[in-house]
């Protein structure tokens, strides 16, 4: 596997996800909030977790050079949550998208790996524009969202999704082009 970017914030280590974290992606994606406000994505078993790893994680990060990274805290090493770039079929552009374990929901650990992770698609990446998706009972979210410059654009469907989604949108070409 070729080496692909990681990044820091103050407090976090933000490397790309990979095969040794799928006990923690099966324990990320069975959260209360992750089911109700992503979704399940019937991941029950290590293995399971390895191969949506494999299968959705590291087939993104070959094609594109980006995609889930890990949340890790510098002061002990603990992984936290993620947050990524995810660049899926059913919705066109790259979309910002993050989830933290409830015992780390709100001490600002999203705001920090989102605005890095922001920064990572702009300066390393040259991605001139951001979309992300959401619920609309997930405030939470929304609120990061806008924090890190994206606004409400409209609600939309994806293909064999029933659940109305809120579709958020950032320009972020300025910024490129002043670095």
């Amino acid at each position: 596997m070729q080496p692909y970017l990681s990044f820091e914030t103050d407090r976090l280590i933000l490397r790309p996800s990979n095969l040794d974290d799928a006990a923690f992606q099966l324990e990320l994606m069975n959260t209360p909030k992750w089911l109700d406000y992503i979704g399940g994505r019937d991941i029950k078993t290590i293995e399971d977790a390895e191969t949506y790893i494999k299968e959705k994680i590291i087939s993104q990060f070959e094609r594109v050079g980006f995609g889930n990274y890990v949340a890790i805290r510098k002061e002990d090493g603990m992984k936290i949550g993620a947050c990524g770039l995810y660049d899926r079929p059913e919705l066109e552009g790259v979309d910002i998208g993050f989830a933290f374990l409830p015992e780390y929901e709100h001490s600002g650990y999203g705001v920090e790996s989102a605005r890095r992770i922001k920064s990572a698609a702009i300066e390393d990446f040259g991605i001139t524009s951001l979309k992300a998706i959401t619920i609309e009972r997930n405030v939470g979210s929304q609120r990061l969202l806008e924090k890190i410059g994206l606004k409400f654009e409209k609600y939309i469907r994806l293909p064999n999704d029933a659940e109305e989604l809120m579709l958020y949108f950032g320009d972020f070409s300025d910024e490129n082009e002043a670095n």
